[in-house]
């Protein structure tokens, strides 16, 4: 883990505020003293559900899928988390088993802290405790807005502005200004986190990569025409 890494510099990231960047320098430093530098290559489980295990875990860099399998075997994505996101809070806090898996899609290096070392640094600085508050609150309203989203947008709206924002926050622009998206993402993937059937999202995928708006693979998407996508996402663009 380097100094660069944990500084008191903005890492932010895609929607809201990072648990890190609502942190004082104090509240960094505790943490820091308080956990330990950890390493995860891509594919590598962070964390996996329904073990006991209770460590929590700021990530410093990369980017980490976040699923849960139901009981029949279906394996839904949630979310994406990536630097200075916290993660792992609730088994951390409540002692509970783990409810999701956490697993890298990038190298990933991260700062891993006990519980009770966590909750003896927030007892020291309420900076910690407000800015878990900020952090769930944040997560519930996103949550909300996207089940919004899911009954009043088209899916070809919600999986273009899904699809914008990775290229934003992780894509690679090439010489003819189309974007690559350096995540390895499967349709199953998007379809979670677009919340929608795989079926349908593979058919929208199939339309934009005739009309040259993507280019996709097995695990991978290129975005060719950003400009298309924007339309789409105001809804103004053919679906």
């Amino acid at each position: 883990m380097t100094s660069e890494l944990w500084s008191t510099g903005p890492i932010g990231h895609g929607r809201g505020t990072p648990f890190w960047d609502l942190l004082d320098a104090p509240a960094r430093a505790a943490l820091r003293g308080a956990g330990r530098p950890a390493s995860y290559a891509p594919r590598d489980e962070l964390l996996r559900q329904n073990d006991l295990t209770d460590h929590l875990l700021v990530l410093g860099s990369g980017c980490v899928k976040v699923s849960a399998a139901s009981a029949a075997g279906y394996q839904a994505v949630l979310a994406l988390r990536g630097p200075g996101d916290l993660v792992g809070e609730q088994a951390g806090l409540d002692g509970g088993a783990r409810s999701a898996t956490l697993t890298a899609l990038t190298p990933v290096r991260a700062l891993r802290i006990p519980p009770s070392a966590f909750k003896a640094a927030a007892r020291d600085h309420p900076a910690i405790t407000g800015a878990v508050h900020q952090m769930l609150s944040a997560r519930l309203r996103d949550a909300d807005r996207q089940r919004t989203a899911a009954g009043a947008d088209t899916l070809s709206t919600r999986l273009a502005d899904l699809l914008l924002d990775l290229a934003a926050g992780y894509g690679r622009r090439g010489a003819s200004g189309a974007v690559e998206i350096a995540l390895p993402l499967s349709q199953d993937d998007f379809a979670g986190l677009v919340l929608g059937s795989r079926r349908t999202v593979s058919r929208i995928l199939e339309q934009w990569r005739a009309d040259g708006w993507v280019t996709t693979g097995r695990t991978h998407v290129t975005v060719d025409n950003p400009d298309a996508l924007k339309r789409v996402r105001e809804g103004s663009g053919r679906t």
